[in-house]
């Protein structure tokens, strides 16, 4: 299926087979797991169950970095679970986050109270993207630094490590708009939406669409601000298997943005960028021009689909014009298509007859082995 949504998209076709048949190593290399000891295995199985996008680009970082992100993460996961939980009153949450901490320490603490999630409405917008996930950028630039990966400035620039995490973070809160919706929760800022509806799940009523893209597009606006500071932030890196785990969230985060930029089905459905565009975003972002010039074209994207009578129009032209100015003076907009029609649609063919084969011949071996078994 994924192979046909790319058929409009030839090098996302090509870089999907080239993924699939070994290009995945090149970016995120196969974890020994034999080596790891029976606790870390234990780790990352809790990764990858938690977060398979993060799983993977942790797990493509050099050496020991790679087990004490493993960590972090699943630590910082935990915590913020526990904080996300509406069904835990406050006298008790207080002191179990206090002393999360402590708890650590403790193989055998569990906590098992969890119930039915309440809805939960976001009074303080910038405080809550800053706790949950600026204070992992800034943890995870320390770590960096810490190691000698990168240099000390990683660490010590607190704002730019802060606005990796914010970016990230708004992100997927506006693009979750109708999940969280429906798991009764509500994290768009209410600062933002009640200038538009009285409650934010107004905006799932058909009569509201027009009011709910122009909420969508300021939110989206306020969003495109850190883009100058993750450029920064990415250009200080030098050691590659972190660029990589830092700039593929970015260069996700950013095509989500475009996707969802003044689109109705934010409110109808599920946006999500396709896999073959996902797998040429990591591919591709291995190198800071190669980077630039991603936002470039997204950057480029947004700005031709700007309503003129969207309230925000202005704004979001005026911040896209000074990231181009200021952030990315020598960009420019590339094809990542390369070859003629003809012969790309030769390949497509030999690409697609040759993955029939390979599946085939899978399934083949695998039901011989199982007969084989049985």
């Amino acid at each position: 299926m994924e192979f046909v949504k790319c058929l409009g998209h030839p090098e996302e076709f090509y870089n999907l087979l080239r993924f699939q048949m070994g290009g995945r190593r090149k970016v995120i290399p196969k974890m020994d797991q034999d080596s790891l000891s029976s606790s870390l295995r234990t780790c990352y199985k809790y990764l990858n169950q938690t977060s398979r996008s993060f799983a993977a680009v942790i797990q493509a970082l050099d050496g020991e970095m790679r087990h004490a992100v493993c960590i972090f993460y699943l630590v910082l996961r935990a915590l913020d679970t526990l904080e996300d939980d509406m069904t835990i009153s406050v006298e008790k949450k207080v002191p179990l986050l206090h002393n999360f901490h402590s708890y650590l320490y403790e193989p055998d603490w569990r906590f098992m109270e969890s119930k039915e999630k309440d809805r939960q409405v976001l009074e303080d917008f910038p405080t809550y993207c800053h706790y949950v996930a600026g204070l992992v950028g800034i943890g995870l630039s320390r770590l960096f630094s810490a190691s000698e990966l990168e240099d000390p400035l990683v660490g010590e620039d607190l704002e730019r490590a802060n606005s990796m995490g914010l970016f990230l973070q708004k992100t997927n809160i506006i693009r979750d708009y109708l999940e969280d919706q429906r798991e009764g929760r509500e994290f768009w800022p209410q600062e933002v939406w009640s200038k538009y509806v009285k409650k934010l799940s107004d905006f799932a009523k058909p009569e509201n669409i027009d009011s709910a893209v122009q909420c969508l597009n300021e939110l989206i606006t306020n969003t495109l601000h850190h883009i100058p500071d993750v450029i920064t932030y990415l250009s200080r890196l030098r050691n590659q298997s972190v660029f990589n785990f830092c700039a593929i969230p970015q260069v996700m985060a950013i095509a989500t943005l475009a996707a969802c930029y003044n689109n109705q089905q934010v409110f109808k459905g599920v946006v999500k960028i396709r896999k073959g565009q996902a797998v040429t975003l990591m591919m591709d972002a291995t190198n800071m021009p190669a980077v630039k010039a991603i936002i470039y074209q997204y950057m480029e994207e947004i700005y031709h689909r700007i309503p003129n009578s969207d309230p925000s129009s202005g704004k979001t032209r005026q911040i896209i014009s000074t990231i181009r100015t200021q952030n990315l003076p020598n960009c420019q907009l590339i094809s990542r298509s390369h070859y003629s029609p003809i012969y790309l649609s030769f390949v497509m063919l030999l690409a697609a007859l040759s993955w029939q084969y390979l599946s085939t011949l899978s399934q083949v071996t695998e039901d011989y082995v199982q007969t084989g078994e049985h």
